[in-house]
């Protein structure tokens, strides 16, 4: 069968859903590998198999909808996140209409999570949760012109009753090992730059699946999301196990990048470090080939061997889940580290000359004021890190931060909306208003990164004055939309 993997343009006001991470609008370009790799499976099953992003083309909404009127696909594949919805339904009503043998078959958090608003059609169907083995099952059957409505972890829209059906879930993978590297050829045809790594060309990894611990709010990933959001309805509640691949698995999909010419690749691993002895090891397939990279990380993982063998191995930044350094906002959240452990990570870090980014959240429990959002910035400012990433939380259904937001009514209009993280807020705390977390998110952000010290810190490292563009389109696109 003629596949595509389609990501359209916005066809609203604002720019486009960013559906790798799934809860910001684009600021730069990421890789979705998540959703290559599934391309990479029906590579493998043998379909006539294309990938058409609008989004990296940058292309407008009458371009895809040219592409749609002269194209002769079987099969559309959405990975629908969120903020994505509205778009891509407006895109599959207008395939049924023209192209009423066509299917639409939706991956991601989006329909996982409101399947309801997206099983509208009965040639839709969503498939929830992790998605490799349950599309190659679904386009097996569809292809063979065989039943598959009994298909584990999918829903659709009942023909004759008009209902929705959600069939059971499907386990998890347990050897991810199995699974194909990422389908990249579709995308090499564009640059990816890093504004973190600032050298290209760059990729992205993926080496383990979810993560162990238990902050109320968070939702580290597209595929952690949907991943989540399926095991938890199964299992009361529980987060699904990590999944990691074998340290040998991962060396190899190095090696072949190296090949290619990859000069940088960033960990997308909801938690990169693990133990040390796995750290050294793909850190010394990086070495070998000269590859600087960066990776996200809890602070309570950083000790004195890791950050020497960051160092030694070409890490250019380590991404920090830091939230807020007051203690008692940390528990309230579940975080499970102190102000104390934060400090001493930085200073691991900082003391091995290995870059640190912190990443801070606004608004994360009733506790927040503005003076501890002030309080957060300023300590944020004084610790001298390489970047800081601003954001104000969201009530992401499935977490246990929806829940204590709509019980306690601080959600605007009683229920989720899907918003920007970078810039919006639709909470309100009895001492703390959405409009004033969004003017104090904004004035930080420019006081922040139009700094002297800021600009000075990372104008210096750049390898290339295009990977510079990319940094400062992504800067203004932060600041300003």
């Amino acid at each position: 069968m003629k596949l595509t993997f389609l990501t359209p343009p916005a066809l609203d006001k604002h720019k486009p859903a960013e559906r790798t991470a799934g809860c910001t609008r684009v600021v730069y370009h990421m890789i979705n590998i998540y959703e290559l790799t599934v391309a990479a499976l029906m590579e493998r099953e043998g379909h006539d198999v294309r990938y058409r992003s609008f989004v990296l083309d940058e292309a407008t909404p009458e371009d895809c909808f040219r592409f749609l009127r002269e194209d002769d696909s079987d099969i559309y594949l959405f990975w629908t996140v969120n903020l994505s919805i509205p778009t891509d339904r407006e895109i599959a009503a207008y395939l049924h209409e023209r192209r009423q043998g066509a299917w639409v078959i939706y991956l991601g958090p989006g329909g996982t999570y409101f399947t309801q608003a997206l099983a509208t059609h009965e040639r839709s169907i969503v498939v929830r949760g992790e998605p490799e083995e349950t599309v190659v099952e679904l386009i097996r059957l569809l292809s063979a012109g065989q039943d598959w409505h009994a298909i584990r972890g999918i829903a659709y829209l009942d023909p004759t009753t008009r209902q929705l059906v959600n069939n059971p879930p499907r386990p998890l993978i347990k050897n991810l090992d199995e699974l194909p590297f990422p389908a990249i050829h579709f995308v090499e045809g564009y640059t990816f730059s890093n504004p973190k790594l600032k050298v290209s060309p760059y990729m992205a990894m993926v080496t383990s699946r979810n993560c162990p611990f238990h902050c109320i709010y968070c939702v580290p990933s597209s595929l952690t999301f949907a991943r989540e959001i399926e095991y938890k309805r199964a299992h009361e509640g529980k987060k699904p196990p990590v999944g990691f691949r074998s340290t040998e698995n991962v060396i190899e999909e190095i090696d072949l990048l190296a090949s290619k010419g990859y000069k940088a690749i960033g960990f997308m691993d909801d938690n990169f470090i693990v133990t040390a002895r796995r750290l050294r090891a793909i850190g010394e397939a990086l070495k070998k080939h000269g590859i600087v990279w960066g990776c996200q990380a809890r602070v309570d993982a950083i000790n004195e061997e890791v950050a020497q063998i960051l160092r030694e191995t070409g890490c250019r930044y380590v991404d920090l889940g830091v939230e807020s350094f007051n203690d008692e906002i940390l528990r309230y959240i579940k975080k499970g580290i102190t102000s104390a452990q934060i400090h001493e990570a930085i200073g691991l870090l900082k003391r091995y000359d290995v870059p640190v980014k912190l990443n801070i959240l606004i608004g994360t429990s009733p506790i927040e004021t503005v003076e501890t959002i002030k309080e957060t910035f300023r300590e944020a400012k004084r610790l001298k890190v390489d970047q800081v990433m601003y954001n104000i939380v969201s009530p992401f259904p499935a977490t246990e931060f929806y829940e204590l937001a709509k019980e306690n009514g601080w959600i605007e209009g009683g229920e989720y909306t899907p918003t920007d993280v970078q810039r919006e807020s639709i909470l309100n705390y009895p001492n703390l208003s959405s409009k004033q977390m969004e003017r104090l998110l904004f004035k930080n952000n420019l006081r922040f990164f139009l700094s002297p010290g800021f600009i000075w810190r990372n104008l210096r490292q750049f390898s290339s004055l295009r990977d510079f563009k990319v940094a400062f389109k992504a800067l203004r696109i932060k600041l300003f939309g």
